[in-house]
């Protein structure tokens, strides 16, 4: 069959397209990283201690973030090329956490943040069951 043969060369050719995609997203946030490394000793050694610790907790939440991103492209290689759901969950969590610490201005939207995260707990506990679970 013709036809399933340039389907499956489309869908290899494809899935290095995506494999480099993700390898070359893999090294610019690990650039990320080590930039957001650097910013964090220099905040940590700053001796304005009020906006410090402000910048500095942010900077940790950017920092996980940037780390759950590369754990994710790790994983993705790991487990035969898919997306684990429970990273992409984890990731939403750590960003609205760190949407809470940066704009914490309004209650009503932290209420609204805090209800978010409720929801995303909720859907990680539904994709850790047995059933949903493919690892």
């Amino acid at each position: 069959m013709p036809g399933t043969k340039q389907a499956s060369l489309i869908a290899r050719t494809l899935q290095w397209v995506l494999n480099i995609g993700l390898i070359i997203l893999a090294i610019i946030l690990a650039v990320f990283l080590a930039k957001e490394t650097y910013s964090l000793a220099t905040v940590l050694f700053n001796a304005s201690q009020n906006a410090s610790s402000y910048l500095l907790i942010e900077g940790i939440v950017i920092y996980f973030l940037y780390f759950e991103f590369i754990a994710l492209i790790v994983k993705y290689f790991q487990s035969g090329f898919h997306f684990p759901l429970r990273y992409f969950i984890y990731i939403g969590i750590t960003a609205i956490i760190r949407l809470i610490i940066v704009d914490h201005e309004s209650p009503t939207d932290t209420l609204i943040y805090s209800g978010a995260i409720l929801l995303l707990v909720l859907a990680l506990y539904l994709a850790n069951t047995e059933r949903l679970k493919r690892e």
